[in-house]
């Protein structure tokens, strides 16, 4: 699911028109309820209720810290790095160029682009590591763990 979110911002960056555009934003968007649904369901059942709150406030906090982070570093790098080395005669115009354009928001398109590549990558890559992929088999509930542990113990 991740995946499709992530092919939806990498149309994002490769659109170069509203029926593009609207399609990569269908795609970021209409994975993201599942997405947190799923790893919400996980969570709840592998966290002691006792714990939850707290977990789950950490939990919060590391993923809504990356937003701000991402707009602070966004601005700047799409200014001062990527528009102008989008632009014609730009260092990375020629090699890119013909994927994004030259036009102002190129650089951004790049950004975008980027950003969907990478986050198809990471999915892959979790994808292909068995201790990831299968965390919701690995790990006991926590309601199966709290039996477990009085019974060894006796």
């Amino acid at each position: 699911m991740a995946l499709g979110s992530f092919f939806g911002a990498g149309l994002l960056g490769l659109g170069r028109g509203l029926l593009l555009w609207s399609a990569g934003a269908f795609f970021d968007a209409f994975f993201v309820p599942f997405i947190n649904g799923s790893t919400q369901a996980i969570w709840q059942s592998k966290v002691a209720p006792d714990v939850q709150g707290r977990v789950f406030a950490v939990r919060r906090l590391f993923a809504q810290i990356t937003a701000p982070l991402a707009l602070l570093l966004a601005g700047p790098l799409a200014d001062r790095v990527f528009e102008p080395a989008m632009q014609p005669g730009g260092t990375l115009a020629g090699p890119l160029g013909w994927l994004v354009g030259n036009a102002p928001g190129s650089g951004m398109s790049l950004i975008l682009l980027a950003t969907g590549l990478l986050g198809v990558a990471v999915g892959l890559v979790g994808y292909l590591i068995p201790k990831i992929r299968d965390v919701e088999t690995l790990l006991p509930d926590h309601d199966a763990a709290a039996v477990a542990v009085p019974a060894a113990a006796g």
